[in-house]
Order: C-alpha cells, then sequence, then structure tokens
C-alpha cells in the first residue's frame, strides 16, 4: 500500500518573518491524527531560515536528530563543544553534509544560518532511539554528489555500515539524485515500513509522480522503483513497524 504525503497538505508555519517551516508530521502548533509519525520516524521539518537569524539555545534528550543541508550553510553549536573554536567538528554543515546529534540524556544546542547575505534550506529529522539514556553524541560527515548520483548512499545506519552515520535506532537512511534516464529498483522487506520524502525536483516512486517535498508512505510493498527524475534529490527512510 502506498500514501501519498502531497507537500501542500503538510502543516505550515512561520516565524518572526525569519522562519518558514512545513511539517510533515505533527510538530509545534501543527496538529494532525492522521500524521503523528510513521513507524519510528517522528519529524520532517523542511525548514527555510533567513539570513542572520537562528534557533536559540534549546534543549533535547531521548532523540536522534539528523540535519541534512540543501542550499546554504548551517551552524551547530552544542553543550558537547561541538561548533566551538578548537573543536573537532566546526558544526558548520553544507550541502552534501548530513549531521547526526543523539540527544540521549540531555544536550543543548543552537542552530543559526552561517550567512549574513543567503538563506539557509535544510530538512530537519526525529527518529525515535532504540535505547534511551545513552550519552549523547555528535556526529557529521560529507557524501559527495558522485555516491548519491543515480544511486541511493547509505547516510545513516544502527552501525555506520558503508561509511553512514551511526544512529542510534532501528532505521537506515539514505539520499539520491536522480535525473534524464538515471533509474533504481531494488526489494523492500514488506515486514518493514520505508518513506520516500523528495526535498526537490520531480519524481516517479512505483509508479506514483512525486513533486518537491511530497512524501509517500509505502506499507507492505516488496519492491521501490524509483524512475523519472528531473533535478530529483530524495531520501529513502528504512524503519521500524512499531515506535
Amino acid at each position: 500500500m502506498i500514501t501519498l504525503r502531497k507537500a501542500h497538505e503538510r502543516g505550515h508555519s512561520t516565524y518572526g518573518g525569519w522562519l518558514q517551516s512545513a511539517h510533515t508530521f505533527s510538530f509545534g502548533d501543527y496538529f494532525d491524527t492522521r500524521y503523528q509519525g510513521y513507524g519510528n520516524l517522528r519529524v520532517i521539518n523542511d525548514d527555510t531560515v533567513a539570513p542572520g537569524h537562528g534557533f536559540g539555545t534549546h534543549g533535547h534528550r531521548d532523540m536522534e536528530i539528523i540535519s541534512y543541508v540543501l542550499n546554504g550553510e548551517l551552524a551547530h553549536k552544542d553543550s558537547m563543544g561541538n561548533g566551538e573554536p578548537g573543536s573537532a567538528q566546526s558544526g558548520i554543515i553544507r550541502p552534501g553534509d548530513v549531521q547526526r546529534m543523539s540527544a540521549g540524556t540531555g544536550v543543548m544546542h543552537s542552530e543559526f544560518n552561517n550567512s549574513a547575505t543567503e538563506p539557509v534550506h535544510f530538512l530537519q529529522i526525529w527518529i525515535l532511539p532504540k535505547f534511551r539514556g545513552i550519552r549523547p553524541g555528535y556526529e557529521q560527515k560529507h557524501f559527495p554528489v558522485s555516491s548519491r548520483r543515480g544511486t541511493l548512499a547509505l547516510v545513516a545506519s544502527p552501525d555506520g555500515a558503508q561509511g553512514s552515520l551511526s544512529v542510534n535506532a532501528d532505521a537506515q537512511l539514505e539520499a539520491g539524485l536522480f535525473d534524464g534516464n538515471e533509474h533504481l529498483t531494488r526489494p523492500l522487506n514488506p515486514g518493514r515500513l520505508a518513506y520516500v520524502h523528495l526535498a526537490r525536483g520531480k519524481l516517479s516512486v512505483n509508479g506514483h509522480t512525486l513533486q518537491a517535498g511530497d512524501g509517500a508512505l509505502l506499507e507492505n510493498e516488496t519492491q521501490l522503483v524509483i524512475e523519472n527524475g528531473h533535478a530529483a534529490e530524495v531520501l529513502v527512510f528504512d524503519l521500524a513497524p512499531q515506535p
């Protein structure tokens, strides 16, 4: 069964004129009983932050948080020291970079547009953790265009397979770029859930056309077919059926 989640049907919010956000699942003041998450995927927020603005220091706990930048630069700082001068992790996230923060027992962090002139457009993803109360952690890696061109690159997994980020969740995240004749067919485990989010462009998923911001919830499906891409950037989630 495939259920389409159209971009214009998502929740939308603005804040102070500097933030434009679209919510695939219920978040903040947006609440929809039909979309409280999908399996252990809890949040996909599609955020655009104006130059010189961002989210001040705030806290999280027991959540796996992934940031995926589409355009611009996102500056991250946290109570673990990431983003501070001299840190091994600069905290600057650019297109092709994927960041994972395990909130665990609790972490404070901030996120700001790193540019004074250009907006930053990014996806913030929350996945429910497999183990609660772990020590907070942070990881950031770059996945070049060549690794995602016409295929799906594994960018997050429970064991850090294939050079992916290691996430404390029963979930995998892949990212791909598709255009023209590029296509992919692969089997799916019908005992798990799959979610496809089209970050930009146009794409066909199992015969269904997706536009930028659209999603597809796949349940009891045995195959994933991606084709007919037009400047498409897509994320594919493999998820546990129950949180």
